[in-house]
């Protein structure tokens, strides 16, 4: 049976012959109707909004505020002075009734601000087990998948998309409606303007692709036959010097069969702002 706590102010309470346990400083702020569940652990003088949901065994340290309709799963852990559901920066946000929604175990470090959707989205979302490293923005409408690791002072604008399984290097912001693909990783103190493919390193100011990510794609148990396809992919795609639409077309034929190849091939056909190449 799952236990819920709208408002508390106890460490320990009974409800329905229940004992919930859970932990709150006697300096937070719990606004009536919370939803907090069995075994969740909130510090020193954390605010926590009214139609605010907190799942199972979820830490959250000291001084953070999660406000708005939010939602938060289970076994996460929260930082001291993040900021999490506030109204989005988008001048055009209005106060619609929009959503944050975290999955489970994920780590979000300290004063990271993930910001509530707008009416385009209707709701910003970040997966399960994400790296969420010290001051990483996360705009609203934007989507993250699961497994991401976003290093220190990474900024994600609006709408952005990263698929799981990215890694992106600290100081990196990502423009607006770009798209971020799995199992990419992009390099410290880049500039990324346009989608980054999956698979494949990317770095600089603006960003370049560099490289197939292969020793990442070795370390998440890809088989050497879909690295080998995917480095013909890349060099037919990235270094033969053929047209976009040409190279796609070759890949497709020679490795649309591979399913990995599929997701690539779909991602570029599918881009919105262009890739970066």
């Amino acid at each position: 049976m799952r236990s819920y706590i709208y408002i508390l102010y106890n460490r320990q309470i009974r409800l329905g012959g229940i004992h919930i346990l859970v932990d709150i400083h006697s300096t937070a702020i719990i606004e009536e109707g919370a939803i907090i569940e069995d075994g969740v652990k909130i510090g020193p003088y954390c605010v926590i909004g009214k139609d605010v949901k907190i799942g199972k065994n979820t830490v959250i340290q000291s001084h953070v505020v999660v406000e708005g309709i939010t939602e938060i799963g289970e076994d996460n852990t929260i930082y001291s002075f993040v900021s999490i559901g506030k109204a989005s920066q988008d001048l055009k946000y209005k106060n619609e009734p929009t959503k944050t929604i975290i999955g489970n175990k994920n780590s979000i470090r300290e004063f990271v601000t993930i910001h509530r959707g707008t009416d385009d989205r209707w709701e910003t979302r970040i997966g399960n087990g994400n790296l969420l490293m010290a001051y990483v923005h996360v705009a609203h409408d934007v989507i993250v998948g699961d497994g991401c690791i976003l290093a220190n002072n990474v900024t994600l604008a609006g709408h952005v998309v990263v698929d799981s399984f990215a890694i992106i290097g600290g100081l990196t912001p990502i423009h607006q409606f770009c798209r971020i693909g799995s199992y990419s990783m992009i390099g410290g103190a880049s500039a990324v303007n346009q989608d980054i493919c999956p698979f494949v390193l990317a770095e600089g100011n603006k960003a370049e692709v560099r490289g197939l990510n292969s020793i990442g794609l070795r370390r998440r148990g890809f088989s050497d036959e879909t690295l080998s396809n995917l480095k013909k992919a890349y060099r037919i795609i990235f270094r033969n010097g053929l047209p976009l639409k040409e190279a796609v077309k070759q890949v497709e034929e020679e490795y649309g069969e591979d399913d990995n190849i599929k997701y690539l091939l779909d991602f570029i056909n599918n881009s919105n702002r262009g890739i970066t190449r």
